[in-house]
């Protein structure tokens, strides 16, 4: 099948490895032009470079608050367009309630919460009919990950921020989309893993979980979200789709 991605201009956040990098990967691959970004100017200029010619790299936070007018203005200069955007961002620091500080909490909201909301706006407001916005979220939206409360405290949050965007965008034609990943075989959840004092067995009782009994290839995961941000998928917004193999066993 045709995703119509070829020439589409996308901007991925959170670009340089894990899941971002996985879905810019996919996307590239089926034709379209994507600006990835990353804190590290190495790393987003290395990711871009290993991307080929219809990837560029841009270092930028996503808690900057003049990154989204950058980076929209970087995919119009480069490539000619903006058809939509996927938001992705690092996860915060472990941690428990009681362990937690309001540093990290405050950091935490900055890049994960209200850096996505500006984003959003900002590619709101640049989009025409047909564009795309998209939210790389977690399983937590649903069920809180034991050893990761920031994240379930803010990623619920945004599900709702993302859903009410999609109400107000519809009538424009602009589709809102989420992803919410579970255990994909990534550099941060083989550090979640590890920080368990045995991470073999904890990768074990984690894939036990699993209907599918393994972890997720980053490729898989990009697949998804280059279909959710593709014309392909143009009646689909408010959703939020899970990629994890079957883990979550409710509507």
């Amino acid at each position: 099948m045709d995703l119509g991605l070829k020439n589409r201009v996308y901007v991925v956040t959170g670009a340089t490895r894990g899941l971002g990098n996985a879905a810019a990967r996919e996307l590239v691959a089926d034709g379209a032009k994507v600006v990835v970004t990353g804190r590290d100017e190495k790393r987003a200029l290395a990711a871009a470079a290993e991307l080929g010619p219809n990837a560029v790299g841009v270092a930028v936070d996503n808690a900057d608050p003049e990154a989204p007018a950058r980076l929209i203005a970087v995919a119009r200069e480069r490539f000619g367009g903006f058809d939509g955007i996927l938001v992705s961002v690092g996860g915060p620091a472990p941690g428990f309630a009681a362990d937690n500080t309001d540093e990290q909490w405050q950091a935490a909201f900055e890049s994960v919460f209200l850096g996505a909301v500006r984003l959003a706006r900002a590619a709101a407001a640049e989009l025409e009919a047909g564009g795309v916005i998209g939210f790389v979220l977690s399983g937590s939206v649903h069920e809180p990950i034991p050893g990761l409360t920031i994240s379930n405290g803010l990623r619920p949050g945004l599900a709702g921020f993302a859903k009410s965007l999609a109400d107000e965008l519809g009538p424009r034609g602009i589709r809102v989309v989420g992803l919410l990943p579970a255990r994909i075989d990534t550099d941060r959840v083989r550090e979640l893993d590890g920080m368990s004092a045995d991470p073999e067995a904890t990768r074990a009782a984690n894939e036990f979980r699993i209907p599918m009994r393994r972890y997720g290839l980053p490729e898989e995961f990009g697949r998804t979200a280059a279909f959710l941000l593709s014309p392909a998928a143009s009646y689909l917004t408010g959703i939020m789709v899970p990629v994890d193999g079957g883990m979550r066993h409710g509507f």
